[in-house]
């Protein structure tokens, strides 16, 4: 897809999402600025994903309104809705991502709950 200076797109950049304006088309590459965030950076160590005890757990915050930063031309998905207030998109998607991790843990303490018992079944009393 061609884009023009002034198209507003959906870019990926790093573990977030972002709506923003391209400002330079450079064949494969874009120049595009920050409008509003719509997926919150992954926190932790992107290495050893779902491990807490590591050297460096990483703190990402949302790349900050109007900050500008190169993409790849392939990537980018038209936006045609309306654009959000930067910081009330991102406390909007900062919620989401914690509402989703609130989610996983409970998920995950069923899940251990569940296997517990199926331990307890079929290693107790076996001869």
């Amino acid at each position: 897809m061609m884009w023009n200076p002034g198209d507003i797109v959906r870019v990926t950049q790093k573990t977030g999402e972002y709506i923003t304006e391209v400002l330079e088309n450079h064949d494969s590459k874009l120049l595009v600025k920050v409008l509003a965030v719509t997926k919150f950076p992954t926190q932790g160590d992107l290495h050893t994903s779902f491990e807490v005890d590591v050297p460096l757990f990483h703190q990402r915050p949302a790349l900050s309104y109007q900050e500008k930063f190169m993409t790849s031309s392939v990537g980018p998905i038209r936006y045609n809705g309306a654009i959000p207030d930067y910081k009330e998109s991102v406390r909007a998607a900062m919620e989401r991502e914690m509402d989703k991790l609130r989610k996983m843990s409970v998920w995950a303490e069923r899940c251990l709950v569940e296997l517990e018992a199926m331990h307890k079944e079929t290693f107790t009393n076996t001869k």
